[in-house]
């Protein structure tokens, strides 16, 4: 009996002991000290002068576009050394032996020629020049100008096809779940200054889908371990129309809450381009292919390409040839128009799909919590986000038609109003004037050639090569771009019998020899390490020193930071004096948003941007975010781009045209579309339709009182005695 006693008494302690550990842990695993990307102090802070002033730091250039193009021909033919002047970093990063002699240079030809500048080309790009490799990538239009800038601007794994890993147990969709909360954190690592951690809230509608939303959500957090940030939460009804006061009240019980990523996807993308471009990539825009080589064996071995910068200059494009040991085709929704130039009797892969969003006014939503709707009208999913200070929504999801620059249909743009009606609360209007931009994408979903069930679409990305040698890579989404391009070029390597090696001079990209890159560059992939531009000197209150330094607007300094990192000092630099008290640089393009002249010369001289729509669309987002706005921005931004450029007249109005006809595939308003510079510039394309003039109150007269209020009659004029002949 005596030692039985010790026995009872021993038991229930050691399960509360047990107990208290598990809980403990628990709680230390959902509250333990996280490292937010961004919340750090800039890698490289800041210098001071005695003074006190600040030193502006001085960051390195990347060869100019003409340049590119020079080093792209020689490549396979002579050029004469007045067109083939070495810039400032013409002697690093070049592998091969080159020839020289007085009148000509002449060099290797390429290990690569990646075709295609979006998200997968620039990443391969900037992947092979970090692994020492020769590289060139070309882009028929622009850095990001197709799918690549018309995302939903989410990072994230998705929570839908964690869901469908589970309910069909489905150990590939499990993967591309797991691969891609990995690459979430490489995203918000190596670019903290364009993407950021975005909490988005899941409504409960029903009791019965608490326990089955926070399983999933709890998921989601533990797949993602340690490159998760923040765990999900629930909110309580009260709690969750107080952090989204839009919702429908009646038919919301509670919400969770959990965290995924967004970020600025065309900026992102043309980020890429120019790291690629300072480790020594020769990255080129509005470059077209016309044509692939063969050798006598049938093998790929370059491309005939011509200049379309030079057409709109008025002049003869001339073809030119650029050589290389391999291509890779990673042209997305264009991926069969490249393979078939390789092989016209190739099956085609891609089966397009066209996802509409729509941008509305920044109240339509809070400015920093997103909401998911998972189950639509028609089963979909639809995302409601706050982007640049808007608000978007989308996306659907239906088979297209390839083409360059796709107009969002009025039938999808008002299923999506549709959808939004259903979940906001009754007393705010969801209007189609509201809308105040809208636009498709084209997703390039494909189908494996190989597969003996050719109608089944690959769910991840695809890498094939042709019997000529073409490497394509084409599929998957934004989130994974670098782990396609690390496969695409691993696959390329022993295919092409090329030799990485260690890159012997890195380029300061930070902007100061006291700070290396943390990735060591030893000939294998470091792209997860790899600092996109921008990155080294960014941090939270990186605009607080823009703000004293050059006496730019609060929200003009946050915009700067938070699209160009540490670059933004550069920017504010190129920004004109205002000529007024404050503030004191910075002219806006748009009085409506944070975008200043400073963007439009950094964009020409930095980032290759060639039109204004490069402008209004890549480098800025105004046309993505306010179609209108945008069109009455273009007189200033074309005559920036000229000066910068040296546009003659007829250059200039051709600008106008195609700026025009491309913000009608923005969602620019069909009356709008003939409207000329003069009618921008005399304010006459501002004036409202009849349709626009019924969305306000314009014209009434202010009114101190309403008409119950008042103590006189109605008709009674109250300046004139009530005896008055007037008032009777």
């Amino acid at each position: 009996m005596t030692a039985r006693q010790p026995r009872r008494l021993l038991r229930p302690l050691l399960y509360a002991a047990a107990a208290a550990t598990v809980g403990g842990g628990i709680l230390y695993y959902s509250y333990r000290p996280r490292n937010i990307p961004g919340s750090d102090p800039a890698v490289v802070p800041p210098k001071f002068g005695p003074d006190g002033t600040i030193a502006p730091p001085r960051f390195p250039k990347v060869r100019s576009r003409a340049e590119q193009i020079a080093d792209l021909r020689r490549s396979a033919a002579k050029v004469p050394s007045s067109e083939a002047t070495d810039g400032p970093f013409s002697s690093l990063f070049r592998s091969g032996s080159k020839i020289h002699n007085e009148e000509t240079k002449v060099e290797e030809p390429y290990d690569l020629l990646i075709i295609g500048g979006g998200a997968t080309g620039s990443g391969i790009a900037l992947d092979a020049a970090t692994r020492g490799l020769k590289v060139a990538c070309i882009e028929r239009d622009d850095f990001s100008s197709g799918t690549s800038s018309k995302s939903t601007k989410l990072v994230h794994g998705g929570v839908r096809y964690l869901e469908k890993a589970v309910w069909e147990l489905d150990y590939n969709q499990y993967k591309l779940v797991k691969e891609a909360l990995r690459e979430r954190k490489y995203f918000l690592d190596t670019a903290p200054h364009l993407s950021s951690w975005l909490p988005i809230m899941l409504p409960i509608q029903k009791w019965w889908q608490a326990p089955y939303f926070w399983m999933g959500t709890k998921a989601y957090d533990f797949l993602a371990g340690s490159e998760g940030i923040e765990s999900s939460y629930f909110l309580t009804k009260s709690k969750a129309l107080e952090a989204f006061p839009m919702l429908k009240r009646n038919n919301v019980v509670g919400a969770l809450v959990y965290y995924d990523g967004a970020h600025n996807d065309s900026r992102m993308n043309v980020s890429i381009a120019m790291t690629a471009a300072l480790y020594g990539a020769t990255v080129v825009n509005h470059m077209e292919i016309v044509g692939l080589e063969k050798d006598a064996s049938g093998k790929l071995c370059g491309a005939r390409v011509k200049d379309l910068v030079e057409e709109k200059n008025g002049k003869r494009a001339e073809e030119f040839v650029i050589k290389a040991k391999g291509i890779i085709n990673a042209t997305g929704p264009f991926t069969d128009s490249i393979r078939k130039m390789d092989d016209q009797t190739v099956d085609e892969i891609v089966a397009p799909s066209s996802g509409v969003h729509v941008i509305l006014p920044g109240y339509y939503s809070p400015a920093k919590m997103g909401l998911i709707d998972p189950k639509t009208s028609d089963g979909r999913v639809i995302f409601f986000l706050p982007w640049q200070g808007n608000t978007i929504a989308g996306t659907t999801d239906a088979p297209t038609e390839i083409s360059q620059n796709p107009i969002a249909g009025e039938e999808e743009i008002n299923w999506i109003l549709s959808e939004i009606r259903g979940y906001l609360a009754p007393d705010i209007n969801v209007r189609r004037g509201d809308v105040l931009a809208a636009w498709s994408g084209i997703r390039p979903l494909v189908r494996d050639p190989k597969a003996k069930n050719t109608e089944s679409l690959v769910r991840n990305h695809l890498i094939t090569i042709s019997d000529s040698g073409l490497l394509t890579c084409a599929g998957g989404k934004w989130t994974t771009y670098r782990q396609m391009a690390e496969e695409a070029v691993d696959e390329a390597i022993p295919q092409y019998g090329l030799r990485t090696g260690p890159v012997m001079q890195v380029p300061q990209i930070s902007g100061t020899e006291m700070v290396d890159d943390a990735a060591p560059l030893d000939g294998t992939c470091q792209t997860h390490q790899v600092r996109l531009i921008g990155a080294h000197g960014y941090s939270k209150t990186l605009f607080i020193n823009l703000i004293q330094h050059f006496g730019v607007e609060t929200d003009v300094a946050k915009h700067l930071t938070e699209s160009y990192g540490d670059r933004a000092w550069t920017v504010a630099a190129l920004s004109a004096p205002t000529e007024k008290r404050f503030p004191v640089r910075g002219i806006r393009i748009s009085p409506l948003y944070p975008f200043i002249d400073g963007e439009v010369r950094y964009a020409v001289r930095h980032e290759y941007a060639q039109t204004a729509v490069d402008v209004l669309a890549r480098r800025t987002r105004l046309a993505f975010l306010n179609a209108q706005a945008a069109l009455e921005a273009l007189p200033m931004v074309i005559d920036l781009m000229a000066e910068e450029l040296k546009w003659n007249s007829k250059r200039k109005d051709l600008e106008w045209r195609e700026s025009v006809k491309f913000l009608a595939s923005m969602g620019l308003a069909k009356s709008k579309l003939g409207v000329t510079r003069r009618d921008v510039e005399s304010g006459k394309a501002a004036e409202y339709d009849e349709h626009e003039r019924k969305l306000y109150s314009r014209h009434d007269r202010p009114a101190d009182t309403i008409e119950s209020d008042s103590k006189f009659e109605s008709g009674e004029n109250p300046m004139i005695g009530k005896d008055s002949p007037a008032n009777k």
